[in-house]
């Protein structure tokens, strides 16, 4: 395994760093609220970087939430690539993807999913969806909606057609999320039996990558914290705990990249990856919760300011944790997957 990105890779990523680290800054953050900072979405895909996914790979997908994580910028970056872009890509026909992928590479279409399927949503035979989805992350800021239905048969909706409704509801990260509701509405079927499966691994594994990011983020706080301020006239980080409890936020942190990393280079690989992305899915949620945690915990007062930044890293840290499975349900899934490829 070879994880060292690409020449392309790497340029796309410096290029998202940079234009992350200029534009989401807290002030914008701040004035965005729980919406999309719709102009940081329209810079990078000026940029090219939505429609470079497709040429960079999952792994490159990774790299560049990566860099979103960090800065905690609300732009519904990865929603629209795994849900939209690499979907459609890779399960569309050549009529879709000839459709569908021109707007959704140039940001003037935004795609999320109802993710994962619980079984909510019931299709006839005419391809009429109904029911509901109680969450679905950047709902509000999307025109396609990627829709499993119970026999996780995918189907392709639009919000703005006739028996689609978006009911607007906060969550812990400022996602734009919302309640889809379904009543008779049109839909398009994309893929075919396994098509279900190989998204949602991909997003697993993408969702990974950015809690990778949001955690370096809150340690990268916390670091710049502690070695400015002062107890007893010395830097809080030459104390021992406060050493000790920020070298296991670090190693979490490596833990939740690497286990990223190794399922999206094997899915560009196009080797099975389907454990590799619940082993990250699993460390992104057991560890992540333990880095926004100490993140705060290392800012003491100053992280139970509602308003500081690292507050936001942990209120994203924790919506992650939960967002395709918790660690509990994660593990049992692998488990139960494990056990199942080892009888066959």
């Amino acid at each position: 395994m070879d994880f060292a990105p690409t020449e392309e890779q790497a340029a796309a990523q410096g290029l998202a760093a940079r234009i992350f680290g200029d534009l989401s800054t807290p002030e914008r953050l701040a004035a965005a609220g729980t919406g999309t900072d719709a102009g940081l979405w329209k810079e990078l895909c000026a940029a090219g970087l939505t429609a470079a996914v497709e040429e960079t790979g999952l792994l490159g997908l990774v790299l560049l939430l990566e860099e979103q994580g960090r800065t905690t910028a609300q732009v519904p970056f990865a929603a629209s690539c795994v849900y939209g872009l690499l979907a459609v890509a890779g399960h569309g026909s050549d009529e879709q993807r000839e459709r569908l992928l021109p707007p959704l590479r140039d940001g003037t279409a935004v795609a999320t999913g109802a993710f994962p399927a619980r079984g909510g949503i019931r299709a006839d035979g005419g391809g009429r969806l109904s029911g509901s989805v109680p969450y679905v992350p950047w709902l509000r800021d999307a025109d396609l909606v990627l829709v499993p239905d119970r026999e996780r048969r995918l189907w392709i909706v639009r919000t703005g057609d006739a028996g689609v409704l978006a009911e607007p509801v906060e969550t812990t990260a400022p996602w734009s999320a919302a309640r889809l509701v379904l009543d008779g509405a049109s839909g398009e079927r994309l893929g075919g039996a396994g098509a279900y499966a190989a998204v949602l691994a991909a997003g697993r594994t993408a969702f990974a990558g950015l809690q990778a990011g949001v955690c370096a983020g809150s340690l990268a706080r916390a670091v710049a914290h502690t070695n400015t301020r002062e107890q007893f006239g010395r830097p809080l980080s030459t104390k021992q705990g406060v050493l000790l409890r920020a070298a296991d936020a670090h190693m979490d942190t490596e833990a939740i990249r690497v286990t990223a990393y190794e399922a999206a280079w094997r899915h560009d690989a196009g080797l099975p990856y389907g454990p590799q992305a619940l082993t990250a899915a699993w460390w992104a949620s057991e560890a992540g919760k333990r880095v926004v945690h100490a993140g705060q915990h290392l800012h003491g007062g100053t992280g139970a300011d509602l308003d500081h930044p690292v507050h936001r890293h942990f209120l994203w840290g924790r919506q992650l944790d939960a967002y395709l499975g918790c660690g509990s349900e994660v593990l049992q899934e692998l488990g139960e997957s494990l056990v199942k490829e080892g009888m066959e």
